[in-house]
């Protein structure tokens, strides 16, 4: 069940990817280069979304945090962590789960620690 649910996110990662271009395209023969670039940025925005997918599917995985709303943004190989957790302890959790997903080499733990958590 956990694979076929990987598998859905990681298809509806580049399904988002391959939306979030702006469809637009060089007219005539010589692009100059804007077209590889373009390309270039679809690819690494792909990567960008599968990896937040597969941080995300970790995440969710772990009992303990599997129902904190903790936001995953990636950039290249790292991994930002955003929201509000209830204590350190799952603030310390939700990093280590990231940073043992594939592709992570990076976690830049923002998680927010709940007053009196």
């Amino acid at each position: 069940m956990k694979a076929l649910a990987l598998a859905l996110s990681v298809a509806f990662a580049f399904a988002l990817a391959a939306c979030s271009s702006d469809g637009s395209k060089s007219s005539g023969s010589s692009s100059g280069g804007t077209s590889s670039s373009t390309s270039d940025q679809i690819k690494q925005d792909a990567k960008d979304a599968t990896l937040t997918t597969k941080v995300k599917s970790a995440l969710a995985a772990d009992v303990g945090l599997s129902t904190l709303k903790i936001d995953v943004d990636s950039a290249g190989t790292t991994v930002t962590l955003k929201g509000t957790v209830d204590s350190a302890d799952k603030k310390q959790r939700a990093e280590e789960v990231a940073r043992k997903v594939d592709g992570v080499a990076t976690v830049r733990n923002q998680l927010q620690v709940k007053a009196g958590g």
